[in-house]
């Protein structure tokens, strides 16, 4: 009966330390795999998404910039067509 006892025992001794041993192969295989994922990104020269939002609201300022230029080279263009009528 003791030795049914030990070798419950001993069998989940075995357990826990299984377990834990598959707990740190698992956390240092998810590190590699961030590692070298982390590292294939970098090389493929991709944009961060902050880098991003700032390129984008810069086009957006830009964009309107340019439509306040255009719309005031309609106007100038408008009054030098005017000046021009009256000079005929």
């Amino acid at each position: 009966m003791q030795s049914d006892n030990k070798f419950l025992s001993d069998l989940a001794k075995l357990g826990q330390s299984a377990a834990g041993t598959l707990h740190g192969v698992k956390s240092e295989l998810e590190g590699q795999v961030k590692g070298r994922l982390e590292s294939t990104l970098a090389n493929m020269d991709l944009v961060r998404r902050e880098e991003y939002e700032v390129v984008r609201e810069m086009a957006t300022a830009a964009r309107e910039e340019n439509k306040n230029i255009l719309a005031r080279l309609e106007k100038i263009e408008k009054e030098i067509t005017k000046i021009k009528k009256k000079k005929k």
